[in-house]
C-alpha cells in the first residue's frame, strides 16, 4: 500500500513458490475449472446464520488482489444488522422503482428480462450478510494528505472476482447485485465521499427452493474467449 516517503525500489525474493509440473498443473486447473462451474448466482437464501470469520476471510482474499501502484484502492462493508439491511433494501428499491419506470431503455430492459429480474429485491433482507464493494477514487494518508489512486476501477473488478471466488470455495452463494445509482450506499455505510459503491454481494446459503435464470446457464465456448498466436 502507499506510504508517504516511501519512493524507492527494494527487491524481495520470492517468498511464495507454488509452481509444479505440467501434468500436476493441468490436473489443479482442471479441478479449479469443474469447482468454478458450479458457481451460480443466486437470489434465493436460506435463513441459516453464516459465521463472521468465515466472511472476513472471504474478504481477506480479495485483499490479496494485485493493484495499481499496489495502493489497493478498494474497502468492503460486511453488513449483517437486519435493520441495515433493510434500510439498504429500502433504498436499493427506490432507485430499482425508477431505473425500471423509464430511466433503463427498452434495450436494456429487453437484455433483462430473461435473468427475471425487477423491483422487489428480498434478496438483500433475506441474505444473512451483505458485502457492500467500494472503490477509492482516491487515497489519504494517516495525516490527512491526499494522494492519487491508478487502475481503479481494474483493480477493484480483480478483487472482487477473488472475493466471488472465495465465497463460492466457502461453499456459499452470492448474487452480483448493482442497483443504478448507488449513491445512498456511501453515507448510509458511514464511507467518506471519496469512495464510491460499485456493488452489493448478498452472501449466503441458498434456500431449498432456489432457483436460477436457464439463460445463466448459457456461456460462451472457449473458441469464442480464447484466441491463441503459438510461438
Amino acid at each position: 500500500m502507499y506510504r508517504k516517503g516511501e519512493v524507492s525500489y527494494q527487491p524481495l525474493p520470492l517468498p511464495d513458490r507454488v509452481q509444479m509440473d505440467d501434468a500436476a498443473s493441468l490436473q489443479a486447473v482442471e479441478s479449479h475449472l469443474a469447482y468454478m462451474r458450479l458457481r451460480h448466482s443466486v437470489r434465493d437464501y436460506s435463513p441459516r446464520p453464516v459465521d463472521e470469520a468465515v466472511i472476513a476471510a472471504c474478504i481477506a482474499a480479495a485483499g490479496t488482489a494485485p493493484s495499481g501502484a499496489n495502493h489497493q484502492p478498494w474497502h468492503f462493508v460486511a453488513i449483517s444488522d437486519p435493520v441495515m439491511k433493510a434500510r439498504i433494501r429500502q433504498g436499493a428499491e427506490e432507485e430499482e422503482r425508477a431505473f425500471y419506470s423509464g430511466a433503463a431503455g427498452d434495450e436494456w430492459l429487453a437484455a433483462l428480462e430473461p435473468i427475471g429480474t425487477g423491483v422487489s429485491k428480498p434478496h438483500l433482507t433475506d441474505a444473512p450478510w451483505l458485502i457492500v464493494v467500494f472503490a477509492q477514487r482516491y487515497g489519504v494518508t494517516r495525516d490527512g494528505v491526499r494522494y492519487k489512486n491508478y487502475y481503479v476501477p481494474e483493480s477493484v473488478g480483480i478483487a472482487t472476482g477473488l472475493l466471488i471466488t472465495a465465497i463460492h470455495h466457502a461453499g456459499l452463494v452470492c448474487l452480483e447485485h448493482t442497483p443504478n445509482p448507488m449513491k445512498f450506499l456511501g453515507p448510509l455505510c458511514g464511507r467518506p465521499a471519496h469512495e464510491k459503491p460499485v456493488m452489493i454481494l448478498p452472501v449466503g446459503y441458498p434456500a431449498d427452493h432456489a432457483t436460477v435464470p436457464a439463460v445463466a446457464k448459457r456461456k460462451k465456448p472457449l473458441a469464442e474467449i480464447l484466441t491463441v498466436f503459438r510461438g
